[in-house]
């Protein structure tokens, strides 16, 4: 016992120590620095299935937290310069507009095929906010970003006499229909381009680009197709652009910086104008470096390795990239009924991955800036009423682009307000949720809210996978109209709709199936979007405890989880846990349900060590959105929110020492991990009492707090079983 007491006092003294220094540190910290923007940026081979499937899809350059530029090169097609504007993960070849590319020399030859100029990057420096490469040999290119505009410094090596950049309109990282650009004088320029197409299909939005350099031009001109035309003033349509050249045989430095818009060229003017007025590099840099440091420091981790440290706070970083201011300076957007419409007080948001999202980075983002998010959900109501009344599943710009299935727009907007956002129209989010889950055929531009509604609502079975969206989604519906409203009666209305899963039971094969429209079974194996029957099996979370009980209880529920994980890097349609795969994400956690919470201890661990690491391939699938790096960070907290729509999260042992979150409402939650090294929970103190349960309510941490894990080496069988996470009926 004596022992046992020096032993404890010594970890006191070492925690006390631990949190001294971590206020220190927080003083100076640079959280941009540890970001490695690399990581997700290539696949693990190169067939399609490994391009697509198996690769973070991010990109490497520069970008603003929620800012409207991402100055970078692509995944997909870097080598066609630097763009204006990606989306961090999303799985498919998309936007890129306005390639930018310094050269050596006079150009002689038409850029039409611009990948044949192979500019071979040498990375420098890749933090949050500055991207620094090396191109065509020496050339130097470092770029940052404000929120709406992007600013570059090309140095050129002391050899060169003369460079030339140039700028493609009609040449993009995906194919576009309609470009303009117009040489305003020897050091500006203008245009706009059609946005390219989204995973195939076309994109109708146009972007809006002003772009200025700091020195004269000696030369410029514009090229189409093969052809160069020295001192054209302007060009349009596909594969074509403008070029500058300049003199460096003294001066090495170009600086370049444009202002993009979605509105119209006056407003990317007005943008660049409002935002980037000087020519100071540094000091763009900077205050975009300094953005990233305010909002990264929301969530502070102490004591793991320098690796480790990377990795979280990059996939954090990645979470905070989208959805993404679509509003110029002046307040105007094209909203989604394709006309100019101006928000005041407020941003107005797009890129809603909401299928993605919904699922861990919406509650993220709601914890640390829930003012941000109720502009987001705003933004989305808004989106809705424009649009035709229901909500969007996956929106760029002002388009609903129909990606993916189920409602989950109902859902996100519901775990927005259940993890602290609440500073948008409850009354009307509401409404749209019941207008798209109760009146077939209600639509967003011209994609309906939920397709076989009709059917559903009737005869209460349909397509599996999606129908298992929509009862997630009606779960959510019901707890916040209860949260916001507390409309009892809608609620279980809506809890009632939540268990038609139980229609998809087949005790035959003991598996969830599809039915005909007859009600006849289909195969096993029909109607699984990307993913398997294995893996939307468990997605029941507000009633695991229904599903288990349906399939012969607790063991039998664990037997078939460790059958499940036995591999953890299947792809989308094989039998088992895949990594990079949202319909798995919230299954590590199903073992708190089937009475062995230290296997989710353990599997959390395995997955993070094998499945990511701190490499550019280092992803097991598409960030989509942040939808990964924010599993990432709750899998490294020791939090997960599990249910739709339920202010709350799954526990498992934190991969830290010590974490600390700044909560949107200016608390802080303190969580000590003690021994991370070590996999498993032994106990659990919230604040100074015991705390025996792997489920925590959100209300019992939002205003702040401490959870205090003593972990160990071997399994504690026993710890969180005596008390059952939540499940509906």
């Amino acid at each position: 016992m004596l022992i046992k007491r020096i032993l404890f006092g010594a970890f006191c003294l070492l925690l006390v120590g631990e949190l001294a220094l971590f206020a220190q540190k927080k003083q100076s910290a640079n959280y941009a620095e540890k970001v490695n923007t690399l990581i997700g940026t290539k696949g693990k081979g190169h067939d399609i299935s490994e391009r697509y499937l198996e690769a973070g899809y991010t990109f490497p350059g520069a970008m603003y937290p929620f800012g409207m530029v991402q100055f970078t090169s692509t995944f997909f097609t870097e080598e066609k310069g630097f763009v204006v504007n990606q989306l961090s993960g999303a799985g498919c070849d998309h936007m890129g507009n306005f390639p930018t590319l310094p050269l050596a020399g006079e150009l002689t030859t038409s850029p039409n095929a611009m990948m044949e100029l192979n500019p071979q990057y040498k990375v420098q420096k890749a933090v949050a906010g500055y991207y620094s490469v090396k191109v065509r040999g020496d050339i130097a290119c470092e770029l940052s970003v404000t929120k709406r505009t992007g600013m570059a410094r090309y140095t050129y090596p002391a050899t060169e006499k003369t460079a030339t950049i140039i700028i493609g309109s009609g040449i993009n990282a995906t194919k576009i229909k309609e470009a303009t650009i117009k040489i305003i004088g020897p050091s500006t320029c203008e245009g706009y381009a059609d946005g390219g197409s989204f995973c195939g299909s076309i994109t109708p939005f146009k972007v809006y680009f002003v772009a200025e350099f700091d020195a004269k031009a000696v030369k410029s001109g514009t090229w189409k197709g093969t052809e160069i035309q020295s001192g054209s003033g302007s060009v349009e349509g596909e594969n074509s652009g403008a070029y500058f050249t300049f003199d460096v045989s003294s001066d090495k430095d170009i600086q370049y910086k444009f202002g993009i818009s979605y509105v119209s060229l006056e407003n990317a003017r007005e943008n660049l104008k409002e935002e980037n007025t000087a020519w100071n590099f540094n000091k763009v840099k900077d205050a975009a470096m300094a953005a990233w440091n305010g909002i990264l420091g929301k969530i502070e981790v102490a004591g793991g390795s320098a690796d480790h440290t990377t990795q979280f706070y990059t996939h954090l970083y990645h979470s905070l990239a989208h959805p993404n201011i679509c509003n110029d300076v002046n307040g105007e957007y094209v909203g989604a009924d394709n006309k100019v419409h101006k928000v005041e007080g407020r941003n107005y948001y797009t890129s809603f991955s909401n299928w993605d999202t919904y699922r861990t980075q919406i509650q993220l983002v709601s914890m640390i800036a829930p003012k941000e998010t109720g502009d987001m959900v705003n933004s989305i109501i808004n989106f809705a009423q424009l649009s035709g009344g229901g909500f969007p599943r996956w929106v760029m710009a002002n388009t609903e682009t129909g990606i993916m299935q189920g409602d989950p727009t109902a859902i996100l907007v519901a775990n927005a307000y259940a993890f602290g956002a609440d500073n948008f129209d409850k009354k009307a989010a509401l409404e749209v949720m019941r207008r798209g889950a109760e009146i077939p055929g209600t639509k967003s531009q011209d994609i309906l809210t939920r397709p076989y509604l009709d059917q559903y609502l009737k005869k209460g079975y349909m397509n599996a996978s999606m129908m298992l969206e929509y009862t997630s989604a009606d779960f959510a519906i019901g707890q916040f109209a209860l949260q916001a409203f507390n409309d009892k009666a809608l609620y279980n209305t809506y809890l009632k709709r939540a268990q038609l899963w139980k229609n998809l039971y087949n005790p035959q094969t003991n598996w969830l199936q599809s039915k005909n429209e007859d009600g006849t079974w289909k195969k096993y194996d029909e109607d699984w979007r990307e993913a398997s029957y294995r893996n939307y099996f468990w997605m029941i979370p507000y009633n695991l405890k229904g599903l288990i009980n349906t399939i012969g209880g607790k063991k039998v529920a664990e037997d078939r989880l460790d059958d499940f994980f036995k591999r953890i890097d299947a792809s989308y349609n094989q039998e088992w846990f895949a990594s990079g795969n949202e319909p798995d994400f919230e299954v590590p956690w199903t073992y708190n349900w089937a009475g062995a919470p230290y296997k989710t201890q353990a599997l959390i661990r395995r997955i993070i060590k094998v499945q990511y690491s701190n490499r550019d391939n280092g992803l097991p699938g598409n960030d989509d959105l942040g939808a990964m790096g924010a599993w990432y960070v709750f899998g490294n907290i020791g939090l997960y929110p599990m249910v739709p729509g339920l202010a709350g999260f799954s526990i498992n042992s934190p991969l830290f020492p010590m974490v600390k979150i700044h909560l949107g409402s200016g608390k802080t939650l303190l969580i000590e991990g003690g021994d991370a090294a070590k996999a498993y929970v032994n106990s659990l103190k919230l604040n100074k009492g015991d705390y025996n349960s792997t489920w925590i309510p959100w209300s019992s941490i939002k205003n702040g707090g401490k959870l205090m894990f003593q972990l160990s080496e071997e399994p504690n069988k026993q710890w969180g079983t005596s008390i059952e996470p939540p499940s509906f009926e």
